[in-house]
């Protein structure tokens, strides 16, 4: 599996989560009243303000919104100027073979990798022509190599759909339908420490059976906790950062811009 070059294993690492920009091929798209790629660079600007040394950037899907190869080369474009490597993983919105095409040759879609103590885990919970998400035999069989290959790394996992009811009336059908063929795998194995996914546009941070469940805020629209309804929030884009520590400690937080206001248009349909 790809190791990355970043701090001795005995070292923590710190990881930057970007998720859910819906970039469009058009530069002024707007997603629900807001411009998406104006509130991704915010978002940006701000990981650069707060996080100088980043060891890898996880992208958890939904990062174009009409699956165009140009909103996937302006997303690569912007997190560039990060300066860490980024893996991502697709959303229900984006086209995965449009994605492929556009990374062939490069890291993006390389689903495992080691950094520090940890290996990294990301998988495939889109399903073509749909909302709610769904494992592939392939993703779990993945999965299960990943861990039983090296046991004596913690290992977080990355996907898009969220695997436990988060409170929404509305989202939680359109979350990973087979979830609990992924509680099968990762419950037999110790060293898996969290979950990290997006989907949902909201900060999210619970526990299972010991293993840190969490979501995060997308860098555009927001959703509202607990609602019945589908119904967009007043919060700000933001990220969420992850420092993974050597003995599988992980301490982690949310991060949002300023100085950011639209009118949300429910007019615009799509999500």
């Amino acid at each position: 599996m790809p190791s990355l070059p970043s701090s001795p294993a005995d070292s923590s690492v710190l990881l930057v989560q970007i998720t859910d920009s819906h970039l469009f091929a058009e530069a002024d798209g707007r997603l629900l009243g807001l411009a998406t790629e104006e509130s991704l660079r915010m978002v940006l600007a701000q990981v650069r303000e707060e996080q100088p040394r980043i060891d890898l950037v996880l992208a958890t899907g939904d990062l174009s919104q009409d699956g165009s190869r140009a909103s996937y080369q302006r997303f690569a474009g912007l997190i560039e100027s990060l300066g860490a490597p980024a893996r991502w993983t697709p959303g229900n919105h984006d086209d995965a073979a449009t994605m492929r095409a556009f990374c062939a040759g490069g890291e993006q879609l390389e689903p495992v990798v080691d950094v520090g103590a940890w290996r990294i885990v990301l998988l495939d919970s889109a399903v073509p022509g749909a909302v709610l998400g769904h494992f592939a035999d392939e993703q779990l069989q993945l999965l299960e190599r990943a861990l039983a290959e090296a046991p004596e790394r913690h290992c977080l996992i990355c996907f898009h759909h969220h695997p436990v009811p988060i409170g929404c009336a509305w989202m939680d059908p359109i979350g990973l339908a087979n979830a609990e063929a992924l509680f099968a795998v990762t419950d037999r194995f110790p060293q898996v420490r969290a979950m990290l996914w997006g989907h949902i546009h909201q900060d999210f941070d619970r526990e299972r059976r010991g293993v840190r469940l969490l979501a995060s805020p997308s860098t555009c629209v927001q959703f509202v906790p607990h609602s019945e309804d589908f119904q967009v929030s007043r919060e700000a884009p933001g990220y969420r950062w992850l420092r993974l520590h050597a003995d599988g400690r992980i301490d982690t937080g949310v991060s949002r811009v300023t100085g950011i206001d639209f009118e949300i248009d429910y007019g615009v349909t799509g999500y």
